[in-house]
């Protein structure tokens, strides 16, 4: 079946919309945390399961959702997600307590990791290949602003509503998005698709709810503790042993052919590396700008904006270039882009104001889309039509991952750099414990000391800390330019076969 123009891009529209609901479902909770331990008397420990319970599911659950996709039907199945994603985002809003808020996170976690590689399976179904970057573009686009919007969003509805209004304002978004998903999307399986199988997907998901269980307690417990070496051990034990279950049984649910082709590898590369750029400036930005500039929520929103105009910048261009250049120059110059925009940054200094950060977070919003929008595009061009559902899980099972590693271990950089700067000399013993804690901590405790000088050593603690974040993730992206540059492989001529050595099911089957 050929779906119409029209109805294929209202169809994007829709799966737009659902990822817009993802996408700043991940930020605007960050807004709400004071609000929600005030009003639920929640204490650290029940604010950091308010947040993880939401990544651990979300993370061990991409892969199987994929194939369940492929398997029953990915519109059948991603309008599921958008039902579990609605009806826990609304248990979440009129939750008594903490337990309440993070079982509806738990559950929001299920719903978005069907959502997410369901909605991108769906476009290689709906878009032909010349059409392909744009979809991808909008794509990527809608999750990227969703981001920035959170705090926007969260800020808002946090000085006019209750605090359950941040989970509430889901729930017409995701029926809006699912009513149009219903209407305009056909539906698409492939009845060859293997059967779910049980050990397999216990064994992943066990092995990444320890991996990311572990890198979330890194920051906090430290790299060497106990538990987070334990969890890092045995998620390698557990993967290893998932890889080599994939590998001798009859019908994977892991396309394992698929890390035999370099342009899906190298492409998953670059899509790696530039959400993992996002996250780290996502996570130390922020910061810098309400502590250190002294932005409160909203305006931190507002100033992210030239980022994401950035990234859309990159999307038109790659657009455009891309059906006559291919992919990887436009991944490598990207790279190259994100790369001389992270070290411009690495220069800021303490007393800089958001006039010398405006630049470099424009060049960082091109590169990002110059990385991000073409990488995106060559995997889903490699996906076999019959696996777009678990190739596509596997696509963000990695990216996530991968994104969540990356900044902690960011995280980690920046908290050493900060605490070995920050000058708690005098300071009373709480006061001193909260400055090193957080620059959050550093503000509190000058505005209740009245000290200047605290003020002044944890902002630029924070800067310098922040620099090197930014001289990292530079070196990253410039590194990873130059292997795609030696080994991801160039344009292939019209007509190439595939290069996945597994041939396309012709039992895949498009039901309007």
């Amino acid at each position: 079946m050929t779906v119409g123009y029209r109805r294929r891009w209202f169809g994007l529209g829709a799966l737009a919309l659902s990822m817009l609901a993802l996408g700043f479902d991940m930020t605007i909770l960050n807004v709400a945390l004071t609000t929600l331990s005030g009003e639920l008397h929640a204490g650290t420990s029940a604010l950091q399961w308010i947040v993880d319970s939401y990544l651990l599911v979300f993370g061990a659950l991409l892969l199987p959702a994929g194939l369940l996709g492929d398997r029953f039907g990915r519109k059948w199945l991603l309008l599921t997600g958008l039902g579990i994603f609605g009806l826990a985002s609304l248990a979440g809003a009129f939750a008594g307590g903490t337990g309440g808020v993070i079982a509806a996170r738990l559950f929001m976690g299920l719903g978005a990791a069907i959502v997410m590689p369901l909605s991108m399976s769906m476009l290689p179904a709906i878009f032909p290949p010349h059409e392909r970057t744009r979809a991808v573009a909008v794509w990527s686009a809608s999750t990227a602003l969703g981001l920035p919007l959170g705090p926007l969003l969260g800020g808002w509805l946090l000085q006019n509503f209750w605090w359950g209004s941040i989970f509430l304002i889901n729930v017409p978004v995701v029926v809006i998005g699912g009513i149009a998903v219903a209407f305009l999307l056909p539906e698409t399986r492939d009845p060859a698709a293997p059967r779910v199988d049980l050990s397999g997907s216990l064994l992943s998901m066990a092995g990444l709810v320890a991996l990311v269980y572990g890198v979330i307690e890194a920051p906090a417990r430290g790299w060497t503790d106990p538990v987070v070496l334990g969890c890092f051990v045995l998620a390698v034990a557990l993967l290893a042993a998932f890889v080599r279950w994939e590998r001798r049984a009859a019908d994977p649910m892991l396309p394992m052919a698929l890390f035999r082709d370099r342009a899906f590898v190298w492409a998953m590369v670059a899509a790696v590396t530039a959400n993992l750029m996002m996250g780290g400036i996502l996570f130390v930005l922020p910061q810098y700008l309400e502590a250190v500039q002294g932005s409160d929520v909203f305006d931190t929103g507002l100033k992210l904006i030239p980022m994401l105009l950035g990234l859309l910048a990159g999307g038109v261009a790659t657009d455009r270039a891309a059906p006559r250049t291919g992919h990887k120059p436009i991944m490598v110059l990207g790279l190259l882009v994100l790369a001389a925009g992270l070290g411009w940054g690495a220069l800021t200094g303490a007393g800089d104001g958001y006039a010398a950060t405006v630049p470099w977070l424009v060049v960082v919003g091109v590169g990002s889309g110059l990385t991000l929008i073409p990488a995106m595009d060559a995997v889903l061009a490699a996906l076999p039509a019959d696996q777009a559902g678990r190739g596509s899980g596997l696509v963000q099972t990695l990216r996530q991952t991968g994104g969540t590693l990356g900044v902690a271990g960011l995280g980690s950089l920046l908290a050493g750099i900060y605490r070995d700067r920050v000058d708690t000399g005098g300071l009373p013993a709480g006061a001193a414990g909260a400055a090193r804690d957080s620059i959050g901590g550093a503000v509190a405790a000058a505005g209740r000391l009245e000290d200047g000088g605290l003020l002044a050593s944890a902002r630029d603690a924070y800067v310098h800390g922040m620099d090197a974040v930014l001289g990292a993730c530079a070196a990253a992206a410039l590194a990873v330019a130059v292997l795609l540059w030696l080994f991801q492989p160039g344009r292939e001529p019209e007509g190439a076969a595939p290069a996945v050595d597994e041939p396309e099911s012709d039992h895949e089957h498009v039901v309007p």
